[in-house]
């Protein structure tokens, strides 16, 4: 925000711009205002303690899923089901960005700590919805591509004092809570050579600040760090996929999990992969901590692992001892990971009475389209049932194991996987209201094809591979054969005892926001098409909404100040869907919309998604189409989507560019101004001749869809 000399300057702004942080500016009304002692005084009392004590009041919400076992239970009752009509904007906030935005803010004692786009932090004032300090950790914009879904940043963590949150090029940050500035920073990157990314939001366990990373699709070996939380000093390191047999394993987990690997595959060359990329919880009593494994490096298992194998810990939840790190027991929900069949969806702890018998259970719904209930003390499988339509399993036996489809593992023609790998559910939190015994989650399919990409080689580009020439390694063709079954996104509330659904509400598209319960039999949550929903917890009825503007990927949160209740969610379309994809016509900032009882405040003005007509007039030569078509795919598809067919996300569609622009592609290709927004430079990847044929692809694609006339 820019300075004014005119504005009376507090000693929160003062030090803010001698550290270097941003000076507090008014983004939205507002009546009161936190003093910098508040400040102080609320994050200073965030610890494990105050996490568990708060769970029982709920007044705020001073972690990612409120408490350690993130149920997203809100047990405040002053906005429910008989009033919740009467809710309005109490203030917006201006998060300044224009990729994703998948933060769920913590709030204590009336401070606000949330992220935008490219790991920005921002404090803010919510008596006011003033600005109090930002913090940027300057990720070098040219390093955006190297992460597959946006450069987005899913929150902080809080702990005596301090806000960490990791950089989306893998730093870890320790900040002073009253100013923003740095206390610490760490490289958590074992390697610099791979593309290792982080999007996820830290966590604190025991005094430990606990960090996975993402990275999978490029070639990468999965870990989780714990740092001690006052020093930054690391305390233990897990992977979660063995590496070279040739050296010695790093513990008994890591040699047990090699003998479900085939070395002929050479696995360790890429990574092998299993990035713990979102979800961690944490039982006190019990000194667990679960945290979800991701999909395997590259996607095919002939590829990674010839001979077949379950490959662990591939796809899966682990428990560790939070202060070692020692393996404890794992669960593997897709063996053999050929799918891209993450296990990083958040989870859910809870205690459920099932079969006559109280148990402290796991509550998961991955990717792969079912719902599991485990034993968190022992991993005991205890049920899986589908949560949604699914085609490569039939079910799990009494072993935990799934019955696979004939289909599931073909590899020389073009399948259908349903769910596809975008997951029937993705990393848009679920929650779970003890009250009426049901969780919210948010539900889609987004279809694909897959077939093995029999000529894969690790780091070599191979047209048709989606971005297998910019680092890509999944060994898988997509879309070859295009996709029959249909788009869909739908809000489902899933009784986990019974294991079935108990209600839905279908939505316009997929890509919806995480959900909120509360004690007022209320859930809320955002959704694709640019509204923010309030629904009976009881029976899915819709009661209030508002719009947004555009559309809402994160999950929502609320809490009380002052004795008034508050509802927040951190409004940015975005994430690896977002990015060419869209369901609204408006587009905007990220902003956070914060909603009261009676509140009156104006909301950002809608601003039209600028959209050209399609593309015309570009010369090329039809019979380089084809060749056009493989290099796109290998390079451009997923950020820039099918041209003239798709509209753009938060990225534009180059079906509907200027003729000069495609005309000049040469000029954005090598160098160009993209790559201040995370855009690659081809320099060295595609020749001239290559841009000729992109230019040929993407000017026949629009001549062959548009309208013919009559």
């Amino acid at each position: 925000m820019p300075f004014h000399p005119t504005r009376p300057l507090g000693l929160a702004a003062v030090l803010g711009l001698l550290l270097g942080c941003t000076s507090p500016a008014p983004s939205g009304p507002g009546g009161g205002s936190t003093s910098l002692a508040q400040v102080r005084a609320a994050a200073g009392k965030v610890d494990g303690a105050y996490i568990r004590a708060n769970a029982a009041t709920t007044v705020d919400w001073p972690s990612y899923g409120l408490d350690h076992g993130e149920s997203r239970f809100s047990r405040l009752t002053q906005i429910d089901t008989g009033n919740v009509q009467r809710l309005g904007l109490a203030w917006t906030y201006d998060l300044e960005s224009t990729r994703g935005v998948e933060a769920t803010p913590l709030v204590v004692d009336g401070v606000m700590f949330v992220t935008a786009s490219w790991s920005v932090v921002h404090a803010v004032d919510v008596r006011s919805g003033r600005r109090l300090w930002t913090f940027d950790p300057k990720v070098d914009r040219a390093y955006g591509y190297r992460g597959c879904c946006d450069v987005v940043n899913r929150g902080v963590a809080l702990h005596k004092g301090k806000v960490y949150v990791a950089a989306y090029d893998g730093r870890l940050f320790a900040l002073d809570a009253d100013t923003g500035q740095p206390v610490w920073s760490r490289d958590t990157i074992v390697d610099r050579r791979y593309s290792y990314t982080i999007t996820g939001a830290p966590r604190v366990f025991n005094g430990k600040v606990i960090i996975g990373n993402g990275g999978a699709e490029y070639g990468v070996r999965g870990y989780i760090t714990a740092y001690d939380a006052d020093t930054g000093d690391q305390k233990w390191r897990w992977f979660t996929v063995p590496g070279d047999p040739s050296k010695p394993f790093e513990n008994e987990a890591m040699a047990r999990a090699a003998k479900t690997w085939d070395p002929a595959g050479r696995w360790w060359e890429a990574g092998g992969g299993g990035t713990a990329w979102d979800t961690m919880t944490f039982d006190p009593e019990l000194n667990l901590m679960y945290v979800g494994t991701g999909n395997g490096s590259p996607w095919a298992r002939n590829k990674r692992s010839p001979a077949g194998g379950d490959n662990l810990y591939l796809a899966s939840i682990v428990a560790l001892d939070p202060d070692t790190g020692t393996y404890r027991w794992h669960y593997q929900q897709t063996p053999g990971d050929n799918w891209d069949f993450t296990s990083t969806q958040p989870m859910i702890l809870a205690d459920l009475r099932i079969d006559g018998r109280l148990r402290k259970v796991i509550l998961h719904a991955p990717k792969n389209g079912f719902f599991f209930v485990l034993d968190r003390s022992t991993g005991q499988f205890i049920s899986a049932k589908p949560f949604t339509e699914v085609n490569w399993a039939s079910g799990y036996d009494a072993a935990g194991r799934p019955i696979e489809t004939p289909m599931a593992r073909t590899a020389d023609r073009p399948r259908e996987i349903i769910p596809s790998a975008f997951g029937a559910r993705n990393w848009h939190p679920m929650s779970f209201n003890p009250q009426t015994g049901l969780v919210y989650m948010p539900v889609q399919n987004i279809p694909l094809t897959l077939m093995d990409n029999a000529g894969w080689g690790f780091n070599r580009g191979s047209p048709g591979e989606p971005h297998s020439n910019i680092g890509w390694n999944t060994a898988t063709i997509i879309n070859a054969q295009p996709p029959s079954s249909a788009l869909s996104g739908r809000l489902v509330a899933w009784d986990p005892v019974a294991q079935k659904e108990v209600w839905r509400q279908e939505h316009a598209a997929p890509w919806n926001g995480g959900t909120l319960t509360t004690a007022g039999n209320l859930v809320f949550q955002g959704t694709a098409d640019g509204r923010f929903v309030a629904y009976d917890a009881r029976n899915g009825r819709k009661l209030w909404e508002s719009p947004t503007g555009t559309g809402v990927v994160a999950a929502p949160v609320t809490y009380q100040v002052d004795g008034r209740q508050y509802v927040s969610v951190a409004v940015g379309w975005g994430g690896v869907y977002g990015l060419a994809g869209r369901h609204t016509e408006r587009a905007g900032t990220g902003t956070v919309y914060t909603f009261a009882l009676d509140g009156k405040a104006p909301p950002p003005a809608a601003v039209p998604y600028r959209l050209n007509a399609l593309l015309k007039g570009v010369t090329y030569d039809p019979s380089q189409v084809q060749a056009g078509t493989a290099i796109y795919v290998s390079n451009c598809a997923f950020c820039h989507g099918v041209p003239g067919v798709d509209r753009g996300g938060n990225i534009p569609n180059l079906g509907y560019s200027a003729t000069a622009v495609i005309e000049h592609l040469d000029r954005f290709v090598f160098a160009g101004p993209g790559v201040a927004n995370g855009m690659p430079d081809f320099t060295g990847k595609l020749q001239p001749a290559d841009v000729e044929k992109l230019k040929a692809f993407i000017q026949g694609t629009a001549d062959a869809i548009r309208p013919k006339q009559p």
